[in-house]
């Protein structure tokens, strides 16, 4: 998940990876259109944080996508600008 959530115009996104491989992050947007690719990298298995800023998007609800190893999870995040 994302802290502060919500948040104005950076984020930070902890994930914790189970093993090596490919971990992919999207950003969505409420209408569920594909807005950005935020990572897109071979991880080792740990715990990480990304840092994202969000001064090109205006306020709303956004949806955070993780994939990894056939896996997906989505997280709700809120931009208020």
């Amino acid at each position: 998940q994302n802290y502060p959530n919500p948040f104005n115009s950076e984020t930070n996104i902890r994930y914790e990876i189970p093993s090596n491989g490919n971990i992919n992050l999207f950003l969505y947007d409420v209408l569920g259109r594909n807005v950005a690719t935020l990572l897109n990298e071979n991880r080792n298995a740990g715990t990480y944080s990304l840092r994202i800023s969000f001064d090109k998007y205006s306020s709303g609800v956004y949806f955070l996508k993780f994939n990894f190893n056939n896996q997906s999870i989505v997280k709700r995040i809120l931009l208020m600008k």
